[in-house]
């Protein structure tokens, strides 16, 4: 096993997407803010590349143009790409253990990231 094979085959992938108009002639700015989404999902794979693959397999079946809105305008989410892929190491089920992040912060700013139930319950 390396770091990045999963010994239980299950990862944990992000991608991101985009929303626009079809017809805003500034879509292709790439100093224009867009509204976006950056979706985590679980996939089964043999592989950290295999994971990779359905990740971005499930971007690009977000990604068509639609109808929006009362006017029915033309829009679409845009797959951007994928942003990362994780290997699980432990089961799936309650308390199991499937994102973790390293860092190197002040104490009074890994405070600041603390969040009451209240808050969560909010957003």
């Amino acid at each position: 096993m390396t770091q990045h094979t999963s010994p239980v085959e299950w990862y944990v992938g992000s991608y991101m997407l985009r929303f626009f108009e079809l017809e805003d002639s500034a879509k292709d700015d790439p100093e224009k803010r867009f509204l976006s989404w950056e979706n985590t999902v679980l996939v089964r794979a043999d592989s950290k590349s295999e994971a990779y693959e359905k990740v971005e397999k499930i971007g690009r079946d977000h990604d068509y143009p639609y109808k929006g809105g009362p006017e029915g305008v033309d829009v679409k989410w845009e797959f951007i790409g994928v942003t990362q892929v994780l290997a699980i190491y432990e089961e799936i089920g309650g308390g199991g253990e499937i994102l973790w992040s390293e860092s190197t912060r002040k104490l009074k700013n890994l405070k600041s990231n603390i969040l009451s139930k209240s808050q969560c319950l909010e957003g």
